[in-house]
């Protein structure tokens, strides 16, 4: 039963595949849909980066899911590690100058982040980049003080209102551009900070919102095994 299950299963895959690939375009056609982005972009989304303009614009509901997968991720690992615990380990002190440093780089660490997810419009980087930067600091930070805790409260209502901040944007889209994640703000002047329509707020959603998720993650793998 089980190999006529697997064969079954492995059909639908090969036509999948066989759908996806008999849809690409090849020979001199195939640069079409990356020749539209780069003649197009900035004047449709006032982005001036194109990378950022594909992946908070064009396909936008793509990132969607990818902070979802990222969200479930996160909370599978939590759900483990909140299983296996079992109150062992002893974690040394930190040295004077990791303390020392850690105190000093904490808030640049942060600024830094954060303007890289502001900045995703303009310049390489975005919410992902700028999130993973922002969940650093807090890895520093257990990684100095052996006490160290953050409120997991917190960091839950940020990503929570990020999260649901990104499908509020989407659905205002919907309502006035007529589709889902529409890029309905004014397009501004590109290269300056404030255009791109909804993109840099779009980015500024997903840093918190994987900012926040990272952070909890660093926080239940430093935090399983103290005492």
């Amino acid at each position: 039963m089980r190999k006529w299950v697997s064969a079954i299963l492995l059909g639908f895959v090969a036509a999948g595949f066989f759908i996806v690939l008999s849809d690409i375009p090849f020979g001199n056609n195939r640069m079409n849909v990356a020749k539209y982005y780069i003649d197009n972009g900035i004047n449709e989304t006032g982005a001036v980066n194109i990378v950022t303009a594909v992946v908070v614009n064009y396909r936008a509901l793509d990132t969607l899911g990818e902070v979802t997968v990222l969200f479930v991720a996160s909370l599978g690992l939590g759900a483990l590690l909140h299983a296996g615990k079992d109150g062992s380990g002893n974690k040394q002190r930190a040295s004077l100058v990791v303390r020392t440093g850690s105190r000093i780089l904490f808030p640049l660490i942060l600024l830094f982040g954060a303007y890289i997810f502001v900045h995703g419009h303009l310049t390489p980087g975005g919410g992902f980049q700028g999130g993973a930067v922002i969940a650093s600091a807090f890895l520093l930070q257990y990684l100095a003080y052996r006490h160290y805790r953050i409120d997991r409260q917190k960091f839950s209502m940020v990503e929570s209102i990020s999260g649901s901040a990104f499908v509020v944007v989407g659905l205002l889209g919907l309502a006035i551009g007529g589709y889902f994640l529409s890029n309905f703000l004014d397009k501004g002047v590109p290269y300056s900070l404030f255009s791109a329509g909804v993109i840099p707020v779009l980015y500024v959603a997903i840093g918190l919102k994987v900012g926040a998720e990272l952070a909890g993650i660093v926080a239940g793998l430093m935090e399983s095994g103290r005492g």
